[in-house]
């Protein structure tokens, strides 16, 4: 089930030599309640590129949404991108589950937060 998940973040770094993994603005880590490593999974929204990394925590407040090693070639300067979390939850916890949604800006400003998504409609 989804845990957590930062909408629409804008790649500040892409760093093919860098230990992999991407590196997350702790408040934003914080704020969505992703751990540092966590396994995540990132969405590249302008170039269509999915795949999977664990977070590690960018200094607070720096806006730093950095992607490493490997993962360097999926994204670039710019990309914006969804981050998410997933869990494994039982029957009894999924009762009260919902997820943390996190919106940002292209300066990886947190505009809203909600725990929600509304219904598509045709």
């Amino acid at each position: 089930m989804l845990k957590a998940k930062l909408h629409k973040a804008c790649v500040t770094h892409s760093e093919l030599d860098y230990e992999g993994s991407c590196a997350i603005d702790g408040n934003l880590l914080d704020t969505a309640g992703i751990r540092e490593f966590e396994q995540i999974q990132i969405y590249n929204i302008t170039n269509g590129e999915r795949f999977t990394t664990y977070a590690i925590r960018a200094q607070n407040g720096s806006g730093i949404i950095s992607v490493n090693g490997a993962a360097a070639h999926k994204a670039n300067v710019g990309d914006r991108v969804i981050i998410c979390a997933y869990g494994s939850y039982t029957e009894a916890e999924l009762l009260n589950h919902k997820p943390r949604l996190v919106y940002l800006d292209e300066t990886n400003t947190v505009l809203r937060s909600s725990n929600t998504i509304p219904v598509q409609a045709a």
